[in-house]
């Protein structure tokens, strides 16, 4: 005798994958009539009134209103709502955390800056939750509100230990299972990711690596960071590690090992903000920073300068490139946005003098804080999968 058999619940998961699909539709395409609803995901009209009625119901769905002008009779819209979730983005670095608040279609609604401590016994869940609080507080809402938070920090996560490492320079962050020490303190999920990564995730999302399945970023600001992308998705490494290419021995460099605890030799040394300034200084260029000597430079065309830069930046990504073979590379940080296209083109000719292999080189294109629009975009993912859990 054949014995059929029936999985229990299968009518409810069925429900729930359409109301996934269909509000999924919604947030991707902005407001849809049911007849639009039930021609792009294969439904009777019936079925999608009957799960845009239990969307709202859930408060996830709201009118939008009403199309008129086209054929037969006007159609009712609806729409995500928008307030059905927050989600925030940090950015944190030695001098500031810098929070934006986003609802669930991704548009900013709030934005804070608290400044940081250099002295040791800062408490970084304690100012990191104040930053929140202020941000949340512009929208009636507490960090215990929000759905998700992503936090961009100059180091990695070591995904055995828990520990936030090659981020020396940051008080107050490092200590056992510092991610469960934010979620216990923020009463919501909390992740922590390499800023550089973030960076990466912004450039996918509204920047120049828009469907590129492999590609590096290249961040050159006060230190020396890289994000590797390969098949689409950030590469970490086992330990968090992957990227940290201020430590790559660079010929006539002192290696790490030599520099002192803790130090960074080769790459830095070379291309770091403070060598940067060091180098603009012995071409007769005097500026407070780093940006500040490039961008003078880029409008003054003092190639001599820029030339010699664009080769110490090159060396680096010729590493890089010869072992990963990217698509793109993108320049991102202040250096790099401070030298424009002349130092980019500049680059560019170094890198096809010096590299086996060619990709297209870019300049970030994303405006605004780079890491806090990939930390919006990681929390808005999160927060939007958790809506309907597979």
């Amino acid at each position: 005798m054949r014995i059929v058999t029936t999985t229990p619940g299968r009518p409810r998961l069925l429900r729930v994958m359409n109301d996934r699909t269909a509000f999924e539709l919604l947030l991707d395409r902005g407001p849809l009539s049911r007849t639009t609803l039930a021609a792009l995901t294969g439904l009777a009209h019936p079925t999608v009134t009957q799960l845009l009625g239990r969307l709202e119901a859930d408060g996830l769905v709201v009118p939008a209103g009403i199309r008129e002008g086209g054929r037969g009779p006007s159609a009712k819209l609806y729409a995500a709502n928008p307030r059905a979730a927050h989600v925030a983005g940090v950015d944190v670095t030695v001098d500031r955390i810098s929070v934006a608040v986003a609802d669930l279609l991704g548009a900013v609604v709030a934005e804070y800056v608290v400044g940081t401590s250099r002295r040791a016994g800062t408490d970084g869940v304690a100012r990191l939750r104040s930053a929140l609080e202020g941000a949340t507080a512009q929208v009636g809402l507490h960090p215990a509100e929000l759905r998700h938070v992503v936090v961009g920090v100059p180091g990695a996560i070591n995904p055995q230990t828990g520990e936030l490492l090659y981020a020396q320079h940051l008080h107050g962050w490092h200590q056992p299972d510092l991610v469960g020490a934010l979620r216990s303190g923020l009463g919501t999920g909390v992740d922590v990711e390499n800023d550089v990564n973030l960076a990466a995730v912004a450039e996918m999302w509204l920047g120049e690596a828009k469907d590129v399945d492999n590609f590096v970023l290249l961040w050159a600001d006060e230190g020396l960071g890289l994000a590797l992308v390969l098949d689409g998705r950030i590469r970490r490494g086992a330990t968090g590690g992957a990227g940290e290419i201020s430590y790559l021995p660079v010929a006539g460099q002192p290696l790490s090992r030599d520099v002192g605890r803790g130090g960074q030799g080769g790459f830095q040394l070379t291309s770091g903000a403070a060598a940067v300034l060091d180098l603009a200084r012995t071409h007769g260029i005097e500026a407070r920073t780093a940006a500040e000597a490039v961008a003078w430079a880029a409008k003054e065309d003092r190639t001599p300068f820029l030339r010699e830069l664009a080769t110490r930046l090159a060396t680096g990504l010729t590493a890089v490139v010869c072992l990963i073979d990217p698509e793109l590379v993108v320049l991102g940080g202040d250096v790099p946005r401070a030298g424009g296209d002349l130092l980019l083109g500049l680059v560019a000719e170094e890198l096809r003098e010096l590299a086996s292999v060619q990709p297209r080189l870019a300049l970030s294109s994303v405006p605004g804080n780079l890491v806090r629009a990939g930390a919006l975009k990681a929390a808005l993912t999160i927060a939007r999968a958790g809506i309907f859990p597979t």
